[in-house]
């Protein structure tokens, strides 16, 4: 049975027809207007119409940010679209005119679910998937099944303290574990050494036309690419609390797998190789503990849209 996944992002929606074996047959897009709810919606209308004008399609799972209702159905919150509590479902299935099942999921949790099914961790029963980007988002899969609690809203990985008063998140806690290990984490480490000692971050000044408020994470990992010392190091930091904050997500849950996907994995084994030293150092009972795996993600942009539909097919 062909699905539709929907991939609903700040600024653009993208989706895609998906056969059983997560295979996308046919894709398109669109921009959106991230202060006006009413044309994500439409453009989420608008994406799944024309697909199934030329495919018949049985199921439809739509990968949106922010807390999913326990019900698949309701957008409690999301940070970056003005959504509260937004009957997405019944939005989308009363504008499309259809009775194809709908159902919605976390855009974390539908890529970590593609990851599981067709990815990296394909034969993998227990895994949790790390996406580092501009935060941290999870999945968590145990015993074949994905993780989402009570209320639909488990694997907020990113918001596990890590540092009792530590830097403010936008959740309004401090020291979250995205604190430290985010392409957000990355940008601000880089941009305040290169304020305050110039001379240690003159590649990365180079690289950012001269301005230290200018300097991205891109530039962070060509400049590491290239042998900067201090790139290197900022990346390691990276790697390094990704490593430590896993081993306490592994005496919780108990993982053979860790995926690490999002746009610092791009920098592999720069921040990959840190975090799977630091994971050992950390991991309780160290020596008797077994030791998880770490893999970086292999499915890509396409993970939400392939994972979404996935979801949607075996739960219609």
């Amino acid at each position: 049975m062909h699905a539709i996944g929907v991939d609903i992002g700040g600024t653009k929606i993208a989706a895609g027809v998906v056969d059983d074996d997560g295979r996308i047959l046919a894709q398109t897009r669109r921009d959106t207007d991230p202060t006006d709810a009413a044309t994500v919606d439409r453009g989420v209308v608008d994406v799944c119409r024309e697909l199934m004008a030329d495919y018949e399609v049985g199921a439809i799972g739509l990968a949106a940010p922010g807390f999913i209702g326990a019900d698949r159905a309701t957008v409690g919150f999301t940070p970056n679209l003005p959504w509260r509590d937004h009957p997405l479902r019944d939005s989308v299935a009363t504008a499309l005119r259809t009775d194809v099942p709908i159902v919605v999921e976390n855009d974390a949790n539908a890529a970590g679910w593609a990851e599981y099914r067709f990815g990296v961790a394909d034969g993998v029963t227990d895994m949790v998937t790390l996406t580092l980007g501009t935060g941290l988002g999870g999945a968590i899969v145990s015993g074949g099944r994905l993780v989402r609690g009570r209320w639909g809203v488990a694997a907020e990985i990113g918001h596990l303290r890590v540092v009792p008063d530590g830097h403010v998140c936008g959740c309004g806690q401090r020291g979250c574990w995205e604190q430290y290990v985010s392409g957000s984490a990355l940008v601000r480490d880089a941009q305040a050494i290169a304020q305050q000692r110039p001379d240690r971050a003159a590649r990365l000044l180079e690289l950012a036309g001269g301005k230290w408020r200018k300097i991205a994470g891109v530039h962070v990992t060509q400049a590491a690419e290239e042998g900067d010392e201090l790139a290197i190091e900022l990346l390691a930091d990276i790697g390094r609390w990704v490593g430590q904050g896993a081993a306490s997500v592994a005496a919780l849950l108990d993982p053979e797998l860790f995926v690490v996907g999002g746009g610092l994995s791009a920098a592999g084994d720069l921040v990959m190789a840190p975090a799977r030293t630091a994971f050992v150092e950390h991991l309780s009972a160290r020596g008797y503990h077994p030791e998880a795996s770490f893999a970086i993600a292999s499915m890509g942009n396409e993970a939400g849209m392939v994972g979404a539909a996935d979801l949607a097919r075996l739960e219609s």
